[in-house]
């Protein structure tokens, strides 16, 4: 039996679960033993029994900041959701609970403070969810991935920590991506993340702008699932080709990249500092909180990004900042080495044993 016992939790999208999924390989090296509380039907309810982790469902209700109907039914399966956790954790006896957040881990941590197990949670952007705001008081530390952040937060909660990420996309190989593309070395190399939601205008900028940028660049284009322009899939000879969806190499096109454009959530640009990439980021205002708004600015504060908005002008505007950013690239690299959220996985493993429960107290 492990000496060390460790409850992740988080779900609803995977922004929710591949920061837990990241930690998993490092929290089994220290001695851990996981099992993991989500939804019955999250994203996270295939993903992390898909990974060998032992997988509990609860009862959860959607926080919404807006009048609906189900604001009067979804209190009632939150505090089924707690009773439930409740009965898991006094089960499992977890030295420690660690949320990624999200609406499964408001009731997972009020068990937690109710079965006196600490609690560690963490907040991806620059602006708490609801979620983790309600979860704040029964949350012994939250990580976030912004300074704006913790200064927001009660001092002797917040902790700087940066998201983890996946170990596997620090193993890309440059010359894997090249052959992928059949791109040669004779041009620098943008990777356009276009992503899914709100993908549109940035993939229509990027097209726009290929006569201006091809000349002195190769793109690799992630635009998503359907997004595919038919018009162009015969430029490779130019140096441009599409991808609908990435997963095994995206590895090797992070490795082979010399700059990155992309949109502005969390865990997507903390990817971005933990792999060195100077990039651009376009962050989403409609369909979101305002969120990768706030991400985005801070990341450009701290020198790791330029900003473009994402308006009539991002064709022309996209095209000026590449230039400027491939010339100045260097700063940004400095920028990001010097990173204190470069090393997440080992801050906040160092920060889950240092809060843990002793069970032979």
């Amino acid at each position: 039996m492990a000496e060390k016992k460790i409850i992740l939790t988080g779900g609803g999208t995977a922004g929710h679960v591949t920061p837990n999924l990241a930690l998993v390989p490092y929290l089994k090296s220290a001695g851990f033993e996981i099992s993991y509380i989500g939804s019955k039907d999250g994203i996270e309810s295939k993903l992390i029994p898909d990974a060998g982790i032992p997988y509990y469902p609860i009862s959860t209700g959607k926080l919404r900041r807006y009048f609906s109907l189900k604001n009067f039914s979804d209190p009632f399966r939150v505090l089924a959701g707690i009773r439930q956790a409740k009965k898991i954790i006094k089960k499992e006896r977890p030295n420690i609970i660690f949320s990624k957040g999200g609406f499964v881990g408001l009731p997972v941590a009020i068990a937690g403070k109710l079965c006196r197990v600490p609690v560690i949670s963490h907040e991806s952007d620059m602006s708490p969810g609801l979620a983790n705001k309600m979860a704040l008081p029964f949350s012994k530390k939250i990580c976030c991935n912004f300074p704006e952040t913790v200064k927001a937060l009660p001092r002797r909660k917040s902790v700087l920590t940066g998201s983890p990420i996946r170990s596997e996309l620090l193993s890309g190989n440059r010359e894997k991506g090249l052959e992928i593309c059949n791109f040669t070395t004779q041009r620098p190399i943008i990777l356009v993340i276009g992503g899914s939601l709100g993908a549109a205008s940035v993939n229509a900028a990027v097209r726009n702008a290929l006569p201006k940028l091809l000349p002195d660049f190769q793109i690799a284009h992630i635009c998503g699932k359907g997004k595919l322009d038919e018009t162009l899939t015969d430029m490779g000879s130019k140096g441009y080709i599409q991808f609908e969806y990435v997963t095994d190499d995206l590895k090797h096109l992070f490795a082979m990249a010399d700059l990155v454009i992309s949109r502005a959530g969390a865990n997507s640009i903390c990817e971005l500092v933990s792999l060195k990439k100077p990039n651009i980021l376009v962050p989403l205002k409609k369909g979101s909180r305002g969120d990768q708004v706030l991400n985005a600015r801070s990341f450009e504060a701290q020198g790791y990004s330029l900003v473009v908005d994402d308006d009539e002008n991002l064709s022309d505007n996209l095209v000026e900042k590449v230039t400027e950013l491939y010339f100045t690239r260097q700063t940004y690299i400095d920028a990001m080495n010097g990173s204190s959220q470069n090393n997440a996985i080992r801050t906040i493993v160092s920060l889950i044993q240092a809060n843990m429960k002793d069970h032979k107290k």
